[in-house]
């Protein structure tokens, strides 16, 4: 069992799982810090405050604290984002040639088992 356990892991596809899971979470970190030191500074300037996660609004006595979702909603905006010029740049990447244009049609396969019979006919007498 410790065998196979050993195959599995060291697998290419569980390796670059492992890597990606890493890179993920470094890579959410940064968003993070982008969010909350560049983006909601820029932010402040129309809402007047710096500090997202304090942001709410009132309805009679209902609170609704929505800095902390509007934080997510940026850093989900973000990450989607560069996760789609991630996925483009890798199919610009490993786009497939266009086909080369088909080769101009010779014999079909019934005519040259035709010609092949008739050959071995003449060969034959």
């Amino acid at each position: 069992m410790l065998k196979e356990f050993r195959d599995f892991i060291t697998r290419g596809n569980m390796l670059d799982l492992a890597v990606g899971v890493i890179i993920g979470g470094a890579f959410t970190a940064l968003v993070g810090s982008l969010t909350t030191n560049l983006i909601n500074p820029l932010l402040s300037l129309f809402i007047g405050k710096t500090d997202l996660s304090k942001l709410s609004f009132t309805i009679l006595s209902a609170k609704f604290p929505i800095g902390n979702f509007l934080n997510d909603v940026i850093n989900f905006i973000i990450m989607a984002f560069v996760v789609f010029l991630l996925v483009k740049a890798v199919n610009k990447i490993l786009r497939k040639p266009a086909p080369e244009e088909a080769a101009p049609a010779g014999q079909s396969e019934q005519e040259l088992l035709t010609e092949i019979r008739d050959l071995l006919k003449q060969q034959s007498k």
